[in-house]
């Protein structure tokens, strides 16, 4: 079996490489093979390539900066996935795609279902919103499987951009009342890989349906809770006068203004995917130590080094 990924160099494309490779053959595209920004020139890949299986990781994922160049994200996010779905469809591969809790408005209370109305607050969002129904009009056999706060040991993302203020800084703010769960770019692999296995059992049988899945982490935080996080197990791990920071400060989003808005509330509802695909989902703090040991590992290593 051939499974093509796309984005082979982000966060969750380089952790699908290890996760996917006990299915099959993982063949790993970067933008030099997939120009996103061209839509019009991935089916050639796709029917050069012809997979069984096609993984779309790649995605322009600068949500500030989306707000001056939505019409290049909404071509990457939305265009681009909508051509590489109709690609895997005429090849007769299995979809999948991801998109993000930022097609919600965050007004809800409880946990967002796949069900519940969308309602992106900037341009980002719309353009995963804009990619989700690109896929699903596209048609053939198709899974987006949406996320949120994603991070790693690689590349940049909360979680590093925290250790490496905590090592420069005494103080942090970092706001509180913006809610979520932080999920590792090796969750969402992880459980990729799972689900696509079921999900080739269901197509062997007749029993496939395509459909959007929410894949995150269990349990709820701030981006204050998860830097606190960080910097605990950063502070225990590392020698000491590693960590400079004394005080990390609960602020309200209103006091760190950006570009894009932001939802107050990205929590989701995960039962679908648990019951479809029998999936167990770590709790983000026991996905998030499994990063922190390589990312302590490496940071500490460069102390030394000093």
């Amino acid at each position: 079996m051939k499974i093509m990924v796309t984005g082979r160099h982000g966060q969750v494309g380089w952790e699908l490489l290890r996760s996917l490779a006990p299915l099959g053959q993982v063949i790993a595209c970067d933008r030099r093979d997939l120009d996103l920004s061209r839509p019009e020139s991935l089916r050639a890949v796709v029917e050069r390539l012809q997979p069984d299986v096609v993984v779309n990781a790649a995605a322009y994922t600068m949500v500030d900066k989306a707000e001056q160049e939505e019409e290049l994200a909404t071509t990457v996010n939305g265009a681009a996935a909508g051509a590489l779905a109709e690609a895997a469809r005429d090849a007769g591969a299995l979809f999948v795609h991801y998109s993000t809790d930022y097609v919600f408005d965050g007004s809800k209370e409880g946990a967002y279902l796949e069900s519940d109305a969308t309602n992106p607050l900037n341009a980002y969002g719309r353009s995963k919103l804009a990619g989700e129904q690109a896929v699903r009009a596209a048609g053939g056999d198709w899974l987006v499987l949406r996320t949120s706060w994603v991070y790693g040991a690689r590349g940049k993302n909360f979680l590093r951009t925290m250790l490496r203020l905590a090592a420069e800084r005494d103080a942090l703010n970092v706001v509180a009342d913006q809610f979520g769960a932080p999920t590792s770019a090796r969750t969402i692999a992880d459980v990729t890989a799972h689900v696509i296995s079921r999900a080739l059992a269901e197509r062997r049988t007749g029993a496939f349906e395509s459909g959007i899945f929410h894949l995150t982490a269990s349990g709820v935080t701030s981006w204050h809770g998860f830097a606190s996080h960080i910097i605990d197990a950063a502070r225990t791990a590392l020698p000491v006068g590693a960590i400079a920071v004394q005080s990390v400060k609960p602020i309200p989003a209103a006091d760190y203004p950006t570009p894009a808005r932001r939802p107050v509330n990205s929590a989701l509802d995960n039962t679908r995917l648990e019951q479809r695909f029998g999936v167990c989902r770590p709790s983000w703090q026991d996905a998030a130590r499994c990063v922190l040991d390589e990312a302590l590992e490496q940071m500490g290593a460069q102390q030394l080094s000093r």
